[in-house]
This record gives structure tokens, sequence and C-alpha cells, in this order.
């Protein structure tokens, strides 16, 4: 299956769209665009996932992963456009405890 990432970045956070299943070889894909923003200054994080439809146990680690990133750093992030099942699964694995959940990616940046 494709994945694609995009990415952008603003003075003060960044935003990686995601496009395709996020697995284990899409999932370090994200998870090395994560670790070179970080690497670059960039500790507020919006991975806007509205282009992914499907997430298996190895992508939710990898996330899992960019979210202690991100803390250790100090910093933050959100998630954003989620389909219904992939919302479920973050709150089972109890991500929404450790990173923001939003509907939009306009939201997400607005609570940074």
């Amino acid at each position: 299956m494709r994945f694609n990432l995009v990415t952008r970045t603003e003075d003060s956070y960044a935003v990686i769209q995601t496009e395709g299943y996020l697995n284990g070889p899409s999932g370090e894909k994200l998870a090395d665009t994560a670790k070179e923003l970080i690497a670059e200054g960039y500790t507020k994080l919006v991975i806007n996932l509205e282009q992914t439809r499907l997430i298996n146990s190895i992508g939710i680690s990898i996330l899992i992963e960019i979210i202690e990133l991100i803390h250790q750093q100090e910093g933050v992030v959100h998630f954003c456009s989620l389909t219904p099942v992939i919302q479920r699964t973050f709150k089972i694995m109890g991500l929404v405890q450790h990173a923001g959940i939003f509907p939009n990616e306009g939201a997400a940046i607005a609570n940074l």
C-alpha cells in the first residue's frame, strides 16, 4: 500500500499530514520525520490523519514513541481528523491521555 507524508513548518510548530495505511514501514517513515523536526527544534507537532484510514498495532506503537520523544523535549503533540475507528483505538490504547485529539487541523493548531 502507498504511504505519503507532507510536512509543513511554521515559526513555532510543524504539521505532518499522512496519507495511507500506517503500519511498521510507514510508521518508521513518520517517526523519522518527527525525529528530524524535533532535531530542528520543533517540539509542537500536529499529526493530521485525515487521509489515513487504517493504523495497525505497530503503527500505534510508533505513534506512542513519537509522543514520548516530544514529551522528553517538554513539547506537545496533537492528532487531528481521525476516523471514528481510529479515535476509538486511541481511546482504548490511552493515547488521548498523552496527546490532544481534535476534529480538524485548525483546532489542533489553535490548542498548541
